[in-house]
């Protein structure tokens, strides 16, 4: 049998998913958080953590294909990365009066397109770099070099922090990638359905995703309450970055003041 095609791994440790329950601090809100290509909860617990602090509920679930071994991510589709987002905020909702869905990169790009199917599930979206699109030239050559190889150079590890790693795959899935791009062309078409209070944070300096992401977003959506935020101080994985505490700090800050609590009485 293949290598690409054996039975998925196990979960590597710290990669597993994660669910916080919500506090009266956090007035029914849940918040989704979702992970990116190639990553692992492990990238966005610690985000997690400062929103459950909060008193929010928070769930991030372990996207099909990832936290086990490169191999296993071609073997995923984008159908079933959204499949296993859309469940989770089934669950959380289940739990909350409200859900807001945040993402890092990928995870940003699900979070998009659960908005865009699902605006009336979603209170508000919370964007760390989020991925649309790719200028780069050599992206022109993944449908062939998908062909000619399973995996390339990793995309992992643009952390600016000395010493910090966000322990995701080691290769690239070419494969997967091919996955990745059919979901930005189909998110992209259906930005316009996007309505919810959308808080974007970018990273100055991002060796993996171009600002023009970030600029067709914006550009794209139908969101009246729009906030973008540069961070000066991180590169890509920016939750496990410099500008993290940023991070945490101004999404509790944004979504108390965007989702007020109305569990426990009027709004």
């Amino acid at each position: 049998m293949p290598t690409d095609q054996a039975p998925p791994a196990a979960v590597r440790p710290g990669a597993e998913p994660f669910a916080f329950p919500g506090g009266a601090a956090g007035g029914g809100t849940g918040v989704l958080l979702v992970h990116g290509f190639t990553g692992s909860p492990f990238s966005i617990r610690p985000w997690g953590e400062h929103l459950a602090a909060a008193g929010f509920a928070v769930r991030a679930p372990l996207l099909p294909g990832h936290g086990t071994r490169w191999q296993d991510c071609n073997a995923s589709t984008e159908e079933q990365w959204l499949a296993a987002v859309s469940g989770a905020l089934d669950e959380l909702a289940a739990e909350c009066d409200r859900v807001v869905v945040g993402g890092l990169s990928m995870g940003g790009t699900l979070a998009i397109r659960l908005a865009e199917l699902r605006p009336d599930d979603i209170a508000g979206l919370v964007l760390v770099n989020p991925s649309l699109l790719t200028e780069r030239l050599d992206a022109k050559l993944l449908p062939l070099l998908a062909r000619l190889t399973p995996r390339w150079k990793a995309i992992a590890d643009d952390i600016k922090k000395p010493g910090v790693t966000e322990r995701a795959y080691a290769a690239l899935p070419t494969r997967a990638v091919l996955g990745l791009r059919r979901l930005w062309t189909a998110t992209r078409a259906d930005l316009a359905r996007v309505t919810a209070p959308l808080l974007v944070f970018r990273s100055v300096t991002d060796h993996v995703v171009e600002p023009a992401s970030v600029r067709v977003l914006l550009a794209g959506v139908s969101s009246t309450d729009t906030t973008e935020v540069l961070l000066e101080d991180s590169y890509h994985v920016a939750t496990l970055d410099n500008d993290a505490p940023r991070i945490f700090a101004g999404s509790v800050d944004w979504i108390r003041a965007r989702v007020p609590a109305t569990r426990d009485g009027a709004p």
